[in-house]
């Protein structure tokens, strides 16, 4: 009697395998981070032989971008929000730009599909080295770029430094809220870690940062007690450093 063939071994790659070691890497990564994770730790979270992830992605630092690439539509759904918010009214248009600026993160965060994602980009893309430079430069440059054009517009008298500062200073209030642990110790209980409904706060924080930030420069005025000299003006000047 003829033993029937195999149409697939343990060895053969299936579209599922890829997925899985996809989704593997990106919660290794996120729990422990880059360097500390190896490609068998990849495989054996997975359920795969260790052979299917060169196989499927080549070396750590490409399936590292891999995880990005899989990702890069919510990037573009931010991206589509900021067009809206640019395009609307002109009255509340820094709250509908912060709005677009973090609400698609913090809904990722809350989501279970997400959850592993954004705690990667909070973890890993903090970090110097040549894996995280090569996924900002290709995924998150171009947004970061996006959204300091879009507050520069609300803030014409503002410098484009003045203007990339508060993006970064955004971005720190936004990573560090959706990575925190802490806020259900310091706050003795009253609210929870990374909690979705403080969206609005966070909201309220970043944009009065911002206005505080590229206010125009109002000079003080001269004191009326003639025993006293005037004083000088307040100046908001900030040194910038252009990268190379």
């Amino acid at each position: 009697m003829a033993t029937p063939s195999r149409t697939s071994t343990d060895t053969e790659p299936r579209p599922d395998r890829k997925q899985a070691i996809l989704l593997a890497a990106e919660k290794l990564f996120a729990q422990r981070g880059y360097h500390a994770v190896s490609i068998r730790q990849i495989a054996d979270e997975a359920g795969v032989p260790l052979a299917l992830v060169g196989y499927y992605f080549g070396p750590k630092h490409d399936l590292f971008h891999a995880i990005f690439a899989h990702w890069n539509d919510t990037i573009q759904a931010r991206l589509d929000a900021l067009a809206a918010a640019r395009a609307g009214s002109a009255r509340n248009r820094l709250r509908a730009i912060i709005d677009a600026f973090i609400g698609p993160v913090l809904r990722l965060r809350a989501s279970p599909e997400g959850e592993y994602y954004a705690l990667l980009v909070a973890r890993e893309l903090r970090h110097t080295g040549p894996e995280a430079d090569r996924v900002l430069r290709d995924f998150f440059d171009p947004l970061a770029h996006a959204f300091i054009d879009a507050l520069h517009q609300v803030a014409p008298q503002a410098t484009r430094g003045q203007a990339a500062w508060c993006y970064q200073f955004a971005l720190g209030a936004l990573l560090h809220h959706i990575s925190d642990s802490r806020m259900d110790r310091l706050s003795r209980g009253e609210n929870a870690d990374s909690d979705p409904a403080a969206a609005h706060l966070l909201a309220r924080f970043i944009e009065g940062g911002v206005r505080a930030m590229l206010a125009p420069v109002t000079p003080v005025t001269a004191s009326r007690n003639p025993r006293l000299p005037a004083a000088a003006p307040v100046t908001t000047t900030l040194t910038t450093r252009r990268n190379p």
